[in-house]
């Protein structure tokens, strides 16, 4: 699962020119990047990106991270990972990359 995940974030569209990285959790898996816009972290420090967990039932959840609130605002939930990485890279509306 995590080279799956680091295989999909290389076709993102936002921000090709630093390295996320996928952190393996207890309860799922942690996506984190320096801070390019430096919208949220001003010296361009890493932010956590996205966390994909997935339930009892073998659904997979998309969270993004809500930075002034400090916590996690799941975005999508499907059977589909495949599904779930595109709507992470494409960010259209730049809910995970910020």
């Amino acid at each position: 699962m995590l080279h799956q995940i680091e295989r999909a974030l290389r076709s993102r569209l936002r921000y090709r020119y630093v390295q996320p990285r996928v952190v393996r959790e207890p309860d799922g898996y942690r996506v984190e990047s320096p801070c390019c816009s430096r919208n949220v972290e001003p010296r361009g420090g890493v932010i956590d990106i996205a966390w994909l967990a997935r339930d009892m039932n073998d659904m997979w959840r998309l969270h993004a991270r809500d930075h002034v609130a400090g916590r996690w605002v799941e975005q999508c939930a499907s059977l589909d990972l495949p599904m779930l990485l595109d709507l992470l890279c494409v960010d259209a509306a730049r809910v995970f990359w910020p």
